[in-house]
């Protein structure tokens, strides 16, 4: 699952993180799995996770481990995602555009 649309429009490695962490959404993530996830190195990961905490995209939590999760509004509602096997990817542009 990814991030909903309104933040896609940040840069690649916020956008990757932020996929990340939806698809993991409940459990979170510590930034070794996060790093692992996002094709960067750990320097920008860590500037995207600042930014992204910045603009309240993410909630940190330190108990035992740090974990980081997706805040409830990038999440999109999977009410919203393509069902597996009900729709194509083009029935759903279709749909979309009103055709």
């Amino acid at each position: 699952m990814a991030a909903k649309p309104e933040y896609r429009d940040r840069p690649d490695v916020e956008v990757a993180l932020l996929d990340a962490l939806v698809d993991r959404g409940d459990e979170g993530m510590t930034v070794l799995e996060l790093r692992a996830a996002v094709d960067a190195n750990i320097d920008a990961v860590e500037e995207a996770l600042s930014a992204l905490k910045a603009d309240s995209l993410i909630t940190v939590e330190s108990e035992e481990r740090v974990r980081v999760y997706p805040h409830d509004r990038v999440v999109p509602d999977p009410e919203d995602q393509i069902e597996d096997g009900s729709d194509t990817l083009v029935d759903a542009v279709r749909d979309r555009l009103g055709l």
